[in-house]
């Protein structure tokens, strides 16, 4: 399973988080680096091996990933502590380990490696599965209830803002019509009735991509979790430490961009003579807008190939 896992700009990742460790040494305190997607540990794997003094919290809602990892980082278990959870509950797990401040804090978002290879989680459409798409499989809501549930508008809505779907609208209507004589049930049955729905194209990746994904989104609350976590990640970084996040479509990254940007421009009317430090900024850029994958990896890497990479570093607390 390992040799499946490539981690996405892997180099660069270890290289800002570096940043904050070294930030955290010149304070005179042990580096703590939360790995918030921890996946296969390919990540997290790098940073311990890098940074010898680095303790890391390593945190997944996927207990088979977790296994994985365990595995994984066995060799490091000293300095490192495994978390079943998601990341909108970081706070809570700072408070469990004592831990009062971190330096550096991982995204690695989406769909990960692991997940969309195991044809029973149902993540992919290029392959028969049951419709489940649970990153957590002790959840209860799966792909499958919310196509069986939900009223007519409320899919249409989910389509077209997570899946930016345009034909929304027309999906929606088939799912709630086509249910009443067949249960949803598997993902060769949904791909293939959004294959006639909408013609694939030369200019069009598969018809079912934007369903699935807004399904996936929805059944795991991706942009709820990110809205909460990201904010609640770099209060918890001490000053001098780095938040770095991957982001593999445009929902995501408008997201950080715009957390990001709250945090790294004064607030200040541009008239005002002195700017308070209340006012100022208390993040600043590591990485100028965002960075992609180069030619090669995207090349040997497939899910490189939509990576936008950006990070910042806590310069102050944050405003109040």
């Amino acid at each position: 399973m390992d040799s499946q896992h490539v981690p996405v700009l892997l180099t660069r990742v270890v290289e800002l988080i570096g940043v904050g460790v070294r930030a955290a040494r010149e304070a005179g305190i042990t580096p703590v680096v939360v790995d918030g997607t921890l996946g296969m540990g390919g990540h997290a794997e790098a940073v311990l091996t890098e940074y010898p003094d680095v303790h890391l919290i390593g945190i997944d809602r996927d207990r088979q990933a977790i296994d994985i990892a365990s595995r994984r980082l066995e060799r490091f278990s000293a300095r490192t502590d495994i978390v079943h959870a998601v990341d909108d509950e970081l706070p809570e797990i700072l408070d469990d380990l004592g831990i009062e401040a971190i330096s550096a804090i991982l995204l690695d978002l989406g769909v990960s490696s692991l997940q969309l290879d195991e044809d029973e989680r149902g993540f992919s459409y290029s392959r028969p599965a049951p419709l489940d798409m649970r990153m957590d499989q002790s959840q209860s809501l799966t792909a499958a209830e919310v196509l069986a549930t939900y009223p007519e508008s409320e899919l249409r809505r989910i389509l077209r803002e997570y899946g930016e779907e345009k034909m929304a609208g027309r999906i929606a209507k088939i799912i709630v019509t086509d249910r009443e004589h067949t249960p949803w049930q598997t993902s060769q049955q949904l791909a293939a009735m959004l294959s006639r729905v909408l013609p694939e194209t030369k200019k069009r990746s598969h018809p079912a991509k934007r369903t699935f994904q807004a399904l996936r989104i929805e059944v795991n609350n991706e942009l709820g979790v990110l809205r909460t976590a990201l904010p609640e990640a770099l209060r918890a970084l001490h000053i001098g430490g780095v938040a770095v996040v991957e982001s593999y479509q445009s929902l995501e990254d408008t997201i950080v961009k715009k957390v990001f940007r709250a945090g790294t421009t004064s607030q200040a009317p541009p008239e005002m003579p002195v700017v308070p430090e209340s006012l100022q900024p208390w993040l600043a850029e590591i990485v100028r807008g965002s960075e992609l994958a180069d030619a090669d990896e995207a090349e040997r890497n497939p899910r490189a190939k939509s990576v936008r990479l950006r990070a910042v570093q806590k310069i102050r607390e944050a405003r109040s």
